[in-house]
């Protein structure tokens, strides 16, 4: 069928189209009415023979006559439909033929080329990027291209552009496919270390870190290669690089774009450090490893002794046995005298294998004392650091493991964190190596003593335990909603020297000398629990500013050295008032302070105190306006602030 082609000149709009009238032709009826044409009617002509339809179209005001000619088919075979708006006659299909519901032709107003279409759509295209090109080319002559971020309009469309700076034009992501391996050896909580990891992430260059505090095996290696401990040492493949310094002095010389395309060529050899393996623990850390002198006996008891449900003093206690009974067992078993079993029975307790039921003494030789093996314990099994049975391994001195677990969980900061330490990827850590490895180290504090560490020990050692548990609780049971807050500072526990730790006994029972928690009616301590010898001596409001629960507005996460703690602390608290913790509104004469300090007034004192006490932890602006507020002799009025408790994520 051949239809004549409309000029690009044709306007859109202009007189009704007539080729609608001439369409129909004779066979035109009235649609509105609901009339079908009679097949009587129809031309024989039209439907059996060639047709020749006169078609007018409008060009420019005069009428130009066309011809086409329309084969049809015999009128016994199906009678095809053209689509909607191109129809020349109505369809004549037979006797069960029914008028389709379609505009046959366009009107004028209406019709467009859609080659005319594609054109102005793509014409305007073209205009719009021309003037985003010349937009992006006038910021970097004009007078504020220092910026390194434009942002400007144009109709209908916003165009952000970050201009990249000299430096890092230089060669950032282009360099390739690399075949080659960037790899450092790192130590958690080195500062060079995290200054060279910041630098290839900055660069975009993808690199090994093996880090000899998480994989311990590794640090011979280090020594091997480089003939020190120092740390960081870099390596373009097999090659030593160096430390932070020497990497300053390539890029200062601009030696490191060299080195760098020449490693980047080059594949990888095998003499390079190679990748650390996940999943597997260090052939070192198993091999000091040592089983429990008392192990054997303890599995001979476990196997022989009676355990079963009794009552004493009114209520019923479940799966213990009485002291008689572990004697004369001990006695048959060691061929030994009596007093020798009293012995051994209170070397098992002291070493966290066995307890009594109500925790009131060591071991005594009585039918009327009821002792349990720890794993038998209710509260025992439902701790995060327990795995079915308890760790027979010889005890670690506490400070030894806390030291692990707190590279632990360093290196985790340092890998999923963000720079400023207040928002930790915690799907991430779940299924990170660090993550594992931890998981392993922390059942070691099953059974470890850590009633012999002094108070600054002490206090080192909680407030890691306090925030390690923070994020392990994070990854294991997820952020609480505001009805199971309470459970999750509660529930949450660990096993520590024999003792079952919840974070609100750490905070408030051990840190806070047993003090009763905010909204709360009892201490976390009773009188008789013997983990009252570990409460601090004295409350130290500080440790408040070192403690992290996941929360936006509580503090950043950290650790501590036992050596400073008391420092670290106060720069934590520095760090706190810096970055929000306090604001001065010296207009209105209002103090905004941090809801922590309402919360724990008893360990901060009254009003007064409290911001004669907060002055000594603030930067020169904010003392200057508190100082000027306090010693002015007008009112002063403390606001707490909103405490935001969505997870730090």
């Amino acid at each position: 069928m051949g239809q004549e082609e409309v000029s690009d000149d044709v306007p859109l709009e202009g007189k009704p189209d007539q080729m609608a009238a001439n369409i129909h032709g004779e066979n035109s009826y009235d649609a509105g009415a609901g009339d079908l044409p009679e097949n009587d009617d129809l031309d024989a002509k039209k439907r059996d023979t060639d047709a020749e339809d006169e078609i007018y179209t409008q060009l420019d005001g005069n009428k130009v006559r066309t011809l086409e000619t329309l084969q049809r088919p015999l009128s016994h075979l199906p009678q095809p439909e053209a689509p909607a708006g191109l129809t020349r006659d109505a369809s004549t299909g037979g006797e069960d033929y029914r008028v389709a519901d379609r505009s046959l032709s366009l009107s004028s107003s209406t019709a467009m080329d859609m080659t005319s279409f594609g054109r102005f759509i793509r014409d305007r295209g073209s205009t719009i990027s021309a003037a985003v090109v010349k937009r992006i080319s006038s910021l970097k002559e004009g007078d504020d291209a220092g910026n390194t971020v434009k942002e400007f309009n144009l109709t209908g469309l916003k165009v952000i552009v970050r201009l990249k700076d000299d430096e890092n034009e230089a060669g950032d992501g282009d360099y390739g496919d690399i075949k080659g391996r960037i790899s450092f050896f790192s130590r958690s909580g080195c500062r060079d270390c995290g200054a060279v990891r910041s630098f290839f992430r900055t660069k975009g260059l993808p690199y090994v870190e093996i880090n000899v505090d998480v994989f311990t095996d590794r640090e011979k290696e280090l020594v091997d290669r480089t003939g020190g401990i120092a740390v960081p040492a870099i390596f373009f493949n097999e090659r030593l690089v160096g430390g932070l310094v020497a990497l300053n002095s390539l890029r200062n010389s601009g030696e490191f774009e060299r080195r760098l395309r020449e490693m980047a060529g080059r594949r990888c050899p095998e003499s390079a450090p190679r990748v650390p393996v996940y999943g597997f623990d260090d052939e070192d850390e198993a091999r000091e490893r040592r089983e429990d002198a008392m192990v054997g006996i303890i599995r001979v008891l476990r196997q022989r002794l009676p355990i079963q449900d009794r009552i004493t003093k009114m209520k019923l206690v479940k799966n213990c046995f009485a002291g008689a009974d572990m004697i004369e067992l001990l006695i048959r078993h060691l061929d030994c005298g009596r007093q020798k079993a009293i012995d051994i029975g209170r070397d098992l307790a002291r070493r966290h294998f066995i307890h009594h039921v109500f925790r009131e003494n060591d071991f005594e030789d009585s039918k009327n004392q009821f002792y349990r093996f720890l794993e038998h314990d209710p509260a025992i099994p439902k701790c995060f650091n327990f795995r079915g049975t308890t760790n027979d391994d010889e005890p670690k001195p506490a400070l030894t493991v806390g030291h692990r677990l707190t590279k632990l969980m360093s290196a985790i900061l340092e890998a999923y964190a963000s720079d400023d330490l207040r928002h930790l990827d915690y799907a991430r850590i779940g299924s990170s190596e660090e993550f594992r490895r931890y998981t392993n180290v922390v059942q070691d504090l099953q059974r470890v003593d850590v009633f012999g560490i002094s108070a600054d020990e002490r206090t080192a050692f909680f407030l890691n335990l306090y925030n390690a548990m923070v994020i392990h609780a994070n990854v294991s049971i997820g952020r609480p909603g505001p009805i199971d807050r309470r459970s999750f500072f509660n529930d949450f526990q660990y096993i520590v020297g024999g003792y079952p730790y919840s974070l609100s006994a750490i905070k408030d029972g051990i840190l806070r000398s047993n003090r009763r928690s905010p909204y709360s009616f009892s201490k976390p301590l009773s009188s008789s629990d013997r983990r009252l010898e570990l409460a601090l001596p004295k409350v130290n409001p500080l440790i408040h500013f070192g403690l992290c629960n996941g929360a936006p507005s509580s503090p950043k996460v950290r650790f501590f050295s036992a050596q400073g703690v008391e420092v670290e602390l106060r720069q934590a608290a520095r760090e706190f008032f810096s970055d929000g913790g306090i604001e001065v509104d010296l207009e209105k004469r209002i103090v905004h302070l941090t809801r922590i300090i309402k919360w724990y007034s008893a360990d901060f004192g009254d009003d007064k105190e409290i911001l004669q006490w907060v002055l000594g932890y603030l930067d020169a602006s904010k003392t200057g306006l508190l100082t000027h507020l306090l010693n002015d002799g007008g009112p002063v009025n403390i606001v707490y602030q909103s405490f935001y408790w969505s997870l730090k994520f």
